[in-house]
């Protein structure tokens, strides 16, 4: 059963392509540049991009499941071209999907894969882990984290635990029809975030905190859109309950607890030392 794994170089589709490697089953890794993959050597490496069906026809090609993403890679927009997509994979022989979404509310994708009579499983996960490696220059230069909003709850998630859930919903039966929301084990204030850190990395990173209008200042420097900003600014002071409310979807649908925040700045200690 080869299953295709889009998005292959993504926080999850790297480590989901390294999973299903590992438990010994064929994997088809699609990606806009197949020369900067670096993905490991038992992967089949193939160039399309999800926006473009054209590209993909080859990619489909003696699939039976596939890993799906409903956004562009490129600008995190939704992709619009969901039936089209949804009709290639049916007609390559591909019966189950997993897809990875981007927003709370349902893309073209999603619609689409709900439609088409494919065993369809969505994947719902609140804050990447890795989001903390924008912590990582003033960490490493000067040993500080400075973030607003010091009450803001996160549930976040091991990147490779969403690609756990991915893994499973692929390869076993019993997801058809599911969409699940993927947290980690506990929900962290940035405070606490940090103290975690320091805990993993054995050494003092003070948490300063900023005032709304600092953060917001340091956003629109960064180059972020009024859009973002204002998206960014709810997801702080408004958050949807899903984002930091602990579910039990790793270790029920992976037989597996989900890995700790402590747990992946040590698998990452290297990005936060000078």
């Amino acid at each position: 059963m080869t299953i295709l794994i889009a998005g292959a170089t993504g926080n999850v589709g790297r480590p989901l392509v390294e999973q299903l490697l590992a438990a010994g089953h064929p994997v088809r890794a699609l990606t806009r540049n197949p020369a900067k993959a670096n993905l490991p050597a038992g992967a089949e490496v193939i160039a399309g991009d999800l926006s473009d069906t054209s590209s993909l026809v080859e990619a489909f090609k003696g699939v039976t499941a596939a890993h799906l993403i409903s956004f562009n890679g490129a600008d995190f927009a939704p992709l619009e071209n969901g039936p089209e997509i949804v009709e290639l994979a049916k007609e390559s022989g591909v019966r189950k999907v997993t897809v990875l979404k981007g927003d709370v509310t349902k893309s073209p994708l999603e619609e689409a894969v709900e439609a088409g009579g494919l065993e369809w499983t969505f994947l719902s996960p609140v804050e990447f882990m890795s989001n903390a490696l924008e912590w990582t220059e003033s960490i490493k230069n000067e040993g500080v984290v400075r973030e607003a909003f010091a009450q803001a709850k996160s549930a976040m998630v091991h990147d490779a635990d969403i690609a756990a859930v991915a893994a499973a919903a692929l390869t076993s039966d019993g997801h058809a029809g599911q969409e699940y929301w993927i947290t980690g084990p506990q929900a962290l204030t940035p405070p606490e975030k940090v103290r975690a850190i320091s805990e993993a990395l054995g050494r003092e990173v003070k948490y300063v905190e900023l005032s709304q209008d600092e953060i917001v200042a340091e956003w629109r420097q960064t180059g972020y859109s009024d859009e973002d900003v204002e998206f960014f600014l709810t997801m702080r002071t408004n958050p949807p309950e899903a984002g930091y409310t602990v579910q039990d979807t790793v270790e029920r649908v992976t037989g597996k607890p989900p890995r700790t925040f402590v747990q992946w700045v040590r698998e990452n200690a290297a990005a936060f030392t000078a």
